[in-house]
């Protein structure tokens, strides 16, 4: 009856999500502080609840219990117990039951962090929350239960599907998912901000830390794809803008420029409409791209293949949230004030024209992406809408967006100085183009390439000189340690984080244009030569995984005679779903990656072989690593630790306010 009981944990945590969403916000409307108490224990039974029956369906995948119609979808005794553990969010049922324990996670995480949080404050922003999770925990308990069991019991599973059984599947979901969730967070601040009438610095101090981390986990989740993706499909590349690539990479768009839009709005108190849209707008994309990945209405690697009935479901959600937020939002906002003013050259205008872009930029992924999507559930017909199309209109609009990355740090708020600041950079601005040019001479690379490396170096020369600029505002400090500690975590979070941009614009540009690539037909002892490298053949094995079977080749690469790498990259038939996969074989490098793929094999015995040298990618990975790590400094600032005075609430507030004056 395990099962059974986990079914019932969802049930409860149903119940719980329904009063955490009801009592608390009902509590802050009539100012009653024993109803907005109960929004803490409230959000940690929910999660209690959850995790229960997470832990219920991970104990029978590694149990195989295949009475239990998900496990026998999704496992098979012969799957080794850590991918029988992954499989428990391999497909839909288990991955939303995952996304709700990320929900949950997120509103405890909430109820034990805002002990300095005004109390009204805390209980409509967890009761936004909880009703988010009444939505979700609707959706898997009325038409995607993981418990349900399937009679006769089947003597063994269907296996995971062989693209999931690799180890970055293990990570790469939960990290996705904490990003996608993380913004639901954002949203309740900012739902909870226009609730209570008070779009203030207070709000956007409380909601920073918590977008940042959502920001920060979105960035690793979309990584570790790109990474699976890059090793594990055979095909050498990491980003196609696939359409669920793409559902992930809009909401880190807009949550991009969502960070740098609170920052304003806690700064200067700017910004306060556009910051709550900017919330609405980065979660509502997360709830589409859940629409998109569940509702079958796509077909990729990334997708679940779902009833549309489930599809429909949060296509209504995602409309009630929608409508319902946006509703509120034009109720509200013309109740509040437009802020700080600031002059036409200011730190201010240049972050508002970097989040233009940004929206604009998100936009044109959107077209791409819902454009075929439309046409063909009118009966128009089909259209692909591939590459081409997305790095002809996307990368033209992050070519200012990296501009003003070097130039709006050295730009005061308020009202900047144009003749300071371009004394300031243009030294910057020289050096950038003589080193892009020496690097491109001596790569001999095109235009296009040659311009990217440009804007890579002017953001981190300019990053540096940002850094020493600040430093040396404490000159009056004599050790270069105490200079660094008067610094706030916040700005070493930008700056690595801008330096992190810098380092991925580098090496996307030399990979995309430096790369080389040979498909060939090689038998046992032939060799093929590329870039400089040669790549032999010299032996190949059948080996016996726990669920496949393999052709595993062995190839010496060699330079100039000096061996280099032995790689093995193998073609590999999973024999429950008698499906074959290919394991490529990579020697990564700081400056390039080796990588051999095998296809398929001829009568002959000769197989067909994919080379590649491929520069930098390194440099890719690591940018985006040095992205996130910024975005966690930033996250971790002491200041968003005490306690914030908020404005007075203003006089359109919804009900009476007696709690705030405790606060």
């Amino acid at each position: 009856m395990t099962p059974e009981l986990g079914h019932v944990s969802l049930i409860l945590a149903l119940c719980l999500a329904t009063l955490l969403g009801t009592l608390p916000v009902w509590g802050a409307y009539k100012a009653q502080a024993r109803w907005m108490a109960l929004a803490r224990p409230l959000a940690a039974g929910q999660f209690l609840f959850v995790a229960v029956a997470f832990g219920i369906l991970v104990s029978a995948f590694v149990a195989n219990d295949f009475s239990v119609a998900y496990v026998a979808n999704n496992s098979n005794s012969l799957l080794p117990v850590y991918f029988r553990v992954a499989g428990a969010w391999g497909g839909h049922e288990g991955s939303l039951l995952l996304w709700l324990l990320m929900l949950t996670s997120w509103t405890l995480a909430v109820a034990i962090f805002s002990r300095s949080l005004p109390e009204v404050t805390v209980a409509r922003v967890l009761g936004v929350l909880g009703l988010i999770s009444v939505g979700f925990l609707s959706f898997t308990l009325f038409t995607s239960n993981p418990f349900d069991r399937v009679f006769p019991v089947p003597a063994d599973g269907r296996d995971l599907n062989p693209l999931l059984q690799d180890f970055g599947m293990i990570i790469h979901p939960p990290m996705l998912y904490m990003g996608y969730v993380g913004f639901s967070v954002a949203f309740a601040f900012a739902i909870a901000a226009l609730l209570g009438g008070q779009l203030d610095a207070a709000w956007a101090k409380w909601s920073r830390p918590w977008t940042l981390l959502a920001w920060m986990f979105l960035t690793l989740g979309i990584l570790l794809g790109s990474f699976w993706a890059y090793y594990e499909l055979g095909w050498g590349g990491w980003w196609f803008w696939d359409a669920v690539e793409n559902a992930s990479f809009m909401p880190w768009l807009v949550g991009t420029a969502l960070v740098h839009s609170l920052a304003v709005t806690e700064k200067r108190s700017s910004f306060k409409n556009w910051t709550v849209l900017l919330a609405i707008l980065a979660f509502s994309l997360s709830l589409l791209g859940t629409f998109l990945v569940r509702s079958g209405v796509l077909t990729s690697v990334h997708a679940f293949a779902s009833d549309p009935k489930r599809g429909l479901y949060i296509l209504v959600f995602l409309l009630v949230v929608i409508g319902g937020s946006l509703g509120l939002y034009a109720w509200r906002a013309p109740k509040v004030g437009l802020g700080g003013r600031f002059a036409l050259f200011s730190r201010e205008s240049m972050l508002l024209i970097n989040n233009v872009f940004l929206v604009v930029a998100m936009g044109t992924v959107l077209l791409g992406t819902l454009y075929p999507l439309a046409l063909d559930a009118l009966g128009v017909g089909k259209i692909s809408v591939g590459p081409p199309y997305f790095e002809a209109v996307f990368v033209p609009l992050m070519l200012p967006v990296l501009i003003f990355i070097g130039v709006g740090p050295y730009v005061a708020w308020k009202e900047g100085s144009l003749v300071r600041v371009w004394r300031e950079l243009r030294g910057l601005a020289a050096v950038s183009l003589l080193l892009a040019g020496a690097i491109a001479l001596g790569l001999r690379t095109s235009v296009g390439v040659s311009v990217g490396v440009l804007l890579a170096v002017w953001v981190l020369l300019s990053t540096v000189g940002h850094v020493v600029q600040r430093l040396s505002s404490h000159a009056g400090k004599s050790t270069l340690a105490q200079r660094w500690r008067l610094v706030p975590r916040s700005f070493w979070g930008m700056v690595v984080a801008h330096a992190g941009i810098g380092i991925f614009v580098l090496g996307v540009t030399l990979v995309k244009g430096l790369d080389h690539a040979e498909d060939a037909s090689l038998k046992v002892g032939d060799a093929v030569s590329l870039g400089g490298y040669r790549f032999q053949f010299s032996e190949l094995e059948k080996v016996k995984g726990p669920n496949y079977i393999a052709g595993k080749a062995t190839f010496e690469i060699t330079r100039d005679g000096v061996r280099v790498s032995t790689l093995h990259p193998e073609k590999r038939f999973y024999v429950v779903q008698r499906m074959p996969m290919t394991e490529a074989g990579i020697d990564r490098g700081w400056t390039r990656d080796l990588y051999v793929s095998l296809g398929e094999a001829s009568p002959d015995g000769a197989w067909g072989v994919r080379v590649q040298v491929k520069p930098f990618m390194a440099w890719v990975w690591s940018g985006c690593v040095v992205m996130a790590l910024g975005g966690l400094l930033a996250a971790t600032d002491r200041r968003y630790r005490g306690r914030v005075k908020q404005d007075k609430p203003a006089s359109t507030a919804t009900g009476p306010q007696p709690v705030m004056a405790r606060h």
